[in-house]
């Protein structure tokens, strides 16, 4: 054996999904080297997610670090914004259980690097400390990596908050953003999750390389920005390793082994004739929302497979209700399921995306822009409707629209919050499932497929970038040379945070 590769994902469902398609991947192509994922345990993972890999991958190993007491649980909420500031949070309260598990980790096998979601930042100090080589894994594209890193630049070049500005932000390798498009936690300086973001991009740039789930051929513009060290302009960027797409292929369902309804409903559609609507694992609507797309869905004539979400406890029409768990169906039209039943099917929280994907009926997908779903969409060549809802969605709405030409999308009112009516996603819906714009775009999207395949095949960039990834820990892992736990200047007790302060300066 080679050693071992240690993976510390984000607790993030769509982070932990990636990063164990990582880990899939590396052993797959490299299968001298073993696995170990750290998973923490606060809050608990989802082991839908990782019970199944322990069979097929012998090799990877799930490593749970003990549960820790949080000092405000009011960060676990469903709400985005909570949720990322919540992770930044947790992770940095696991450092000292890192610091040990990474110390008898190392005793046991040889540690040859350690592989960390980008919301794992608080734990590059303690890696740092025990001279692990630590490369960080971005679960999205490189568009949003570019902007990522770009962030100390926008900090120096933009004083105070640019979410209001009215001129277009400039990141190398991307098409002008309005303000209103980049993520909040990056445009507003008040936002306490901003300085979390900030020193991110900072110790990113110090890394030993970078791992992105995309491939060279999909986003060769910014990634040839990247490479030319045009997004960290005051240092170095480090090498940056393009692996992807790496998507799940599917197999199994969440309730057991009977095929899921809606694939068996799949079945009897026509070829290419149904829209698939699902919006991730943290995508809610109000009422007010649901009832709009509704309404647009079912002037569409469109077939439909709607996965559908009861809305969040705040909202007016869910509070006025008495059940503590609603049925999705209290919250759209009057007889709508009823009118469009045999040509549309809603699901309640949850389908197998891939699976649907997959399928082929689907011909198209309205998609929240999630990197994940964005990926699964391009791998099965099905065209996509954008309509992000939060984080990074609205940058790869951006390049998906403007730059590759995959999808279409929605317009959201300025006026009124952010709503889509139904007149508008009635339009969009019929452009992308019946128009020749439409059609271009599918043809775009599979031409893409094809380009994903090729890149993951012998002698494709992806696995050439896997090959030099694995190079460059085998030529690093001389160099390692982990501390005893007694003996290390940054014990149990000590400041594990300190390696990784920045400070930076306007």
């Amino acid at each position: 054996m080679d050693g071992s590769i240690l993976l510390y994902p984000s607790p993030g469902r769509g982070h932990l999904a990636s990063m164990v398609e990582l880990g899939k991947h590396i052993l797959d192509r490299h299968p001298s080297f073993s696995v170990t994922v750290l998973l923490l345990s606060t809050p608990p993972p989802d082991t839908h997610l990782i019970d199944p890999v322990s069979a097929t991958h012998p090799s990877m190993t799930f490593h749970h670090l003990p549960a820790i007491s949080l000092p405000n649980s009011d960060h676990l909420s469903s709400s985005p914004a909570n949720f990322i500031l919540s992770t930044f949070e947790i992770v940095r309260l696991h450092n000292p259980t890192l610091h040990e598990n990474l110390v008898s980790l190392s005793k046991s096998s040889a540690v040859k690097a350690f592989v960390i979601d980008f919301f794992c930042n608080a734990a590059f100090g303690v890696s740092a400390s025990l001279n692990i080589p630590t490369y960080y894994y971005f679960t999205s594209g490189a568009s949003g990596l570019a902007s990522f890193l770009y962030i100390p630049a926008l900090h120096v070049k933009y004083p105070e908050s640019f979410k209001d500005l009215n001129v277009p932000i400039q990141i190398p390798g991307f098409p002008p953003v309005s303000p209103r498009d980049m993520p909040m936690a990056i445009s507003n300086r008040k936002l306490e999750v901003y300085s979390y973001f900030l020193e991110t991009a900072v110790q990113m740039a110090k890394s030993t390389g970078l791992i992105v789930n995309t491939f060279d051929s999909f986003e060769a513009s910014t990634l040839k920005a990247l490479r030319d060290g045009l997004c960290v302009p005051d240092g170095a960027t480090p090498p940056t390793y393009c692996v992807g797409p790496l998507v799940a292929t599917g197999g199994g369902t969440k309730d057991g082994d009977e095929r899921q309804e809606c694939l068996v409903w799949l079945d009897s559609q026509p070829s290419r004739s149904v829209l698939f609507l699902s919006f991730g694992s943290m995508g809610v609507f109000s009422t007010r929302q649901l009832k709009e797309m509704a309404v647009g869905l079912e002037r569409s004539e469109v077939r439909f497979l709607w996965v559908v979400r009861v809305p969040p406890p705040h909202d007016e029409a869910r509070r006025m209700l008495a059940e503590l768990e609603p049925r999705v169906d209290s919250f759209l039209p009057e007889g709508f399921v009823d009118r469009t039943r045999g040509r549309g099917m809603i699901v309640e929280s949850w389908a197998p995306q891939v699976e649907v994907l997959s399928h082929g009926s689907v011909g198209g997908f309205v998609t929240h822009c999630g990197w994940n779903s964005v990926l699964e969409a391009v791998c099965h060549g099905v065209p996509m409707l954008a309509w992000p809802l939060y984080a990074e969605q609205k940058l790869n709405r951006v390049s998906l629209v403007e730059e590759m030409k995959l999808a279409l999308s929605v317009t959201e009112s300025e006026e009124d919050d952010g709503l889509v009516s139904a007149g508008e996603l009635e339009e969009r819906v019929n452009e992308l499932m019946r128009s020749e714009k439409g059609r271009a775009i599918r043809d775009r999207v599979q031409a893409k497929q094809e380009a994903a395949t090729a890149a993951l095949s012998e002698g494709g960039s992806s696995l050439s970038a896997l090959a030099e990834l694995i190079q460059s820990i085998k030529a690093r892992s001389s160099e390692v040379d982990v501390p005893d736990l007694v003996t290390s200047s940054l014990g149990v007790g000590g400041d594990l945070d300190s390696a990784s302060t920045v400070t930076i300066s306007t």
